[in-house]
């Protein structure tokens, strides 16, 4: 007996194609079984590009003999390429089977390309180390100019590659999902708690085990280790293909898109049309109304856009002033090893990974009992969670827990004129603050990276997730700023904040700062998201 039509047209999903081309089943697509060789993707992805970046400093001013200024150019370079390929992302570029399609196409990227070549250049043999045998001389030691070259065009071409990664795969993972079907709308919100917990889970492997390869057996492994996860990941990921679903955007460009709906604002708010229309003025007059929706839907994304960048200034500090804590401070373990200053921030990760779990299979659900929201928790009440997780972190844990009791014990050991001493308090101190930063990260990373994703129309929302991730940018921008200002400012009038002596420093005057700046924040994006919720 042949099936009614309506029920086979409700066995599919709207608006969406299989990489042929053709309607796809519901059944069949999409859901958890696409979204797992995505997040897969990520993983590899984060444990290569954290394999390259986080001891990159190393090997350019070790082998490669290059300045440290070199890491802040190519890392600004690789942020700023993220926000160039969502843009990219957001219009339809590629064709398959004259198929036009999205954010699949990025996954095609130079990255595995790029890391193969950079593990070619550091086993090149005038490139090692043992080449320069017993002689004084510097320039024996030195790579040619065609390395060097080599070097960074790979480099470069990873940057540019993992740039397609952070917002397109994002988006395409999150498109699994169908926003119209109830029991897929709830899996869409656990989909980015379980994205984040795989980009942890990569960032910690690489925390615990490139760098000590890296440093202590060769960068040829080192650096060939990331190639052959991403070739792996890359497999993994075209096993997947019969089950993607794909959305066919309109062929324009974002900038277009954009620009249109801004002009419709604009019309609309003046009342240009009569109210006697004509057939062909209803409809122009329609599409302009809804364009103005979608620019003011865009436009709202700002004022919680702003309100989260002071956010972004304290979670900048876990990867300069808390190592720089760390350092002084006794990290024994046993009688011979000692944990390196800058591996404190794998507990970050750590903690992500141990409380993304307990968040997404208990929290969420007993939340949910009350709340009645598929999500526990609003997108807003997650990223509010967060920061007051953040604001006890900047005011408790960093500034009166750690740094009082740490400049107190060099006070104590008379050890405040030596800024090389270490200090006789355990590296166990600083590890609570880790914690609660990892803590915050799962409800208010996330809940941006969800809130983003939703609040923009289905053609741009890869840009939307660059706009998330701009705030972190920005974020580095205003701390690098704010420590400027404070350390010509306080060295003026004496004992720099900042200063090389951490012993002489006021790092817990910068704390309670963020602290106060944090509360201020806190009071400003509550009203913000009050106003958004009631729109």
């Amino acid at each position: 007996m042949e099936r009614d039509p309506l029920l086979r047209q409700s066995a599919t999903v709207a608006d969406a194609d299989d990489y042929r081309g053709l309607p796809i089943s519901r059944s069949s697509s999409g859901g958890w079984s696409s979204a797992l060789f995505i997040i897969g993707v990520e993983i590899a992805e984060r444990f290569a590009f954290y394999g390259i970046s986080s001891n990159l400093i190393t090997y350019l001013t070790g082998p490669l003999g290059k300045s440290a200024a070199a890491v802040n150019t190519w890392s600004g370079v690789a942020c700023m390429l993220k926000y160039q390929n969502a843009l990219y992302c957001s219009k339809t570029f590629f064709r398959i089977r004259d198929r036009k399609l999205t954010s699949y196409s990025a996954d095609w990227n130079g990255e595995p390309q790029g890391l193969g070549m950079l593990t070619l250049s550091s086993v090149l043999p005038s490139i090692r180390l043992s080449t320069c045998g017993d002689t004084m001389d510097p320039t024996a030691c030195r790579p040619s100019p065609a390395q060097v070259a080599c070097f960074y065009f790979s480099l470069y071409l990873s940057a540019f590659a993992q740039g397609g990664h952070k917002p397109c795969v994002q988006a395409f993972g999150a498109d699994q999902f169908d926003q119209n079907d109830p029991k897929e709308c709830m899996d869409k919100s656990s989909f980015f708690n379980w994205w984040y917990f795989g980009m942890s889970g990569g960032i910690l492997v690489t925390g615990v085990i490139l760098s000590y390869i890296q440093d202590n057996i060769g960068w040829g492994l080192g650096f060939g280790i990331p190639c052959i996860a991403m070739l792996f990941a890359l497999v993994v990921f075209l096993l997947g293909t019969k089950t993607y679903r794909f959305y066919v955007l309109e062929d324009q460009s974002p900038f277009v898109r954009i620009g249109k709906a801004l002009v419709a604002l604009v019309r609309v708010g003046r009342q240009v049309f009569p109210l006697d229309l004509n057939k062909q003025e209803k409809h122009r007059s329609t599409n302009d109304v809804d364009r103005a929706r979608e620019a003011k839907g865009i436009l709202g994304l700002f004022p919680i856009w702003a309100s989260c960048l002071i956010y972004a200034v304290a979670f900048a500090q876990s990867s300069t002033f808390f190592t720089k804590q760390g350092s002084t401070l006794d990290r024994r373990i046993g009688s011979n090893l000692a944990v390196p200053p800058a591996a404190l921030q794998s507990f970050t990760s750590a903690s992500i990974v141990a409380f993304i779990p307990i968040y997404d299979r208990v929290l969420m659900p007993i939340v949910r009992k009350f709340s009645g929201k598929p999500a526990g928790l609003t997108m807003l009440q997650r990223i509010g969670t967060g920061m007051v997780i953040s604001l006890i972190l900047c005011g408790i844990a960093k500034a009166a827990l750690v740094e009082l009791k740490r400049l107190e014990t060099a006070r104590d050991f008379g050890l405040v004129d030596q800024p090389a001493a270490t200090i006789p308090m355990s590296w166990w101190w600083l590890i609570p603050q880790y914690v609660l930063y990892g803590i915050a990260d799962v409800f208010t990373m996330v809940g941006l990276q969800e809130f983003f994703y939703d609040q923009i129309p289905d053609a741009l929302r890869s840009l939307g997730l660059a706009l998330y991730l701009s705030i972190f940018g920005i974020g580095d921008v205003i701390s690098s700023f704010l420590v400027s200002v404070i350390d010509k400012a306080t060295a003026e009038n004496g004992e720099s904040w900042f200063s090389n002596n951490l012993n002489h420093a006021h790092l817990d005057y910068f704390y309670w700062l963020l602290a106060g700046l944090s509360a201020v924040e806190l009071v400003i994006y509550l009203y913000l998201a009050r106003a958004c919720v009631q729109e």
